[in-house]
C-alpha cells in the first residue's frame, strides 16, 4: 500500500518504520510542525509537508496519528482522498472519522511507544475496525503484514482495552514512581526492587493476575498493613491510596 502518515510523533514513527519494513511505501509525512514532519520524513526518505491541502490525494491509506483532541480537526481538514482514512487512538470512537472519508477505520497498536526504543511489531496486538466489510478486510490484510496478532475490535471494546491499559501500564508505572520516592526518603535505591518488579511481571505472562497476587492485603495481615500506614502517616494521600488498594485486594468473607 501507498501510505500517508498524518503525524510525526511516537506512533507515526514506529508505524512508518514497520510499514516500510513490511514492503509498504510511505508517500508523505504531514505534521502541523514542519520541523517534526521533516525529521520523520527524512528518516523514512520521503517528502514532508505542514499543509493538509498539499497532501497526496491518491494514496491507499491515510494514518492519523496525532493527539486525541486533534483527530477530528485533522480529519475534517483533509482534502477529498480516495484511500482509507484511519486513526490509531485507543479511546476515540471510529465515528470521529465519519463524514470525512468514504472508507475509514481504526488501526490501534496495543503498545506504549518511545521514539528511541525499538518495537517489534511481529507479535504486537493490532486492533482493527472499519466502516464496512470490504474496508475491514483491507485493514486486516495490512495489519497482518505487520503482526501475527490482529483482531477485530469495535469502538466500545477498544475503549475498554484502553482503560485496562491505563490501569495495567500508566497507573502501575506511577506506583513504581511512588515506590521510588518512598525508598529515596529512607536512603534506599530503586534498584533494590527492580528484580521484584521483573519477577511479578514474569508471573502475569503465564498466569491470571489474581492467581499470583501476593502481599499483606491478600493474606489479610492487618498488623503489617497497620505498620505500613504508620510509615505513611505524614503522606495522607499515599496512605489513602494504600488503604483503597488494600481493600480491593483483601479477600472478601
Amino acid at each position: 500500500m501507498d501510505v500517508v502518515l498524518l503525524g510525526s510523533g511516537n506512533v507515526a514513527t514506529h508505524l512508518g518504520r514497520a510499514l516500510i519494513a513490511s514492503g509498504h511505501r510511505i508517500a508523505q509525512v504531514y505534521s502541523r510542525s514542519l520541523a517534526g514532519a521533516k525529521a520523520l520524513a527524512d528518516a523514512l526518505g520521503v517528502a514532508a509537508t505542514d499543509n493538509l491541502q498539499a497532501i497526496a490525494t491518491g494514496a491507499d491509506l491515510y494514518v492519523i496519528s496525532v493527539t486525541d483532541g486533534a483527530i477530528g480537526d485533522v480529519a475534517s481538514s483533509l482534502p477529498p482522498v480516495t484511500g482509507i482514512v484511519v486513526h490509531t487512538a485507543g479511546s476515540i470512537p471510529m465515528d470521529a472519522l465519519s463524514g470525512h472519508a468514504a472508507h475509514f477505520g481504526v488501526l490501534y497498536p496495543v503498545q506504549t511507544f518511545s521514539k528511541a526504543v525499538a518495537v517489534d511489531f511481529s507479535s504486537l496486538p493490532l486492533a482493527v475496525e472499519a466502516s464496512d466489510e470490504a474496508t475491514l478486510t483491507q485493514l486486516e490484510a495490512l495489519a497482518a503484514s505487520l503482526s501475527s496478532r490482529v483482531f477485530r475490535c469495535d469502538s466500545n471494546q477498544r475503549l475498554s482495552l484502553h482503560v485496562a491499559a491505563v490501569f495495567a501500564c500508566n497507573f502501575v508505572n506511577h506506583c513504581y514512581a511512588i515506590g521510588d520516592a518512598i525508598l529515596a526518603r529512607h536512603g534506599l535505591d530503586f534498584d533494590l526492587i527492580r528484580p521484584l518488579i521483573l519477577e511479578t511481571a514474569a508471573k502475569v505472562m503465564a498466569h491470571r493476575p489474581d492467581a499470583v497476587q501476593t502481599g499483606p492485603a491478600v493474606r489479610n495481615d492487618t498488623d503489617t498493613m497497620r505498620r505500613h500506614l504508620a510509615l505513611l502517616a505524614d503522606c495522607p494521600g499515599l496512605a489513602q491510596l494504600y488503604g483503597t488498594l488494600s481493600e480491593r485486594i483483601r479477600p472478601t468473607p
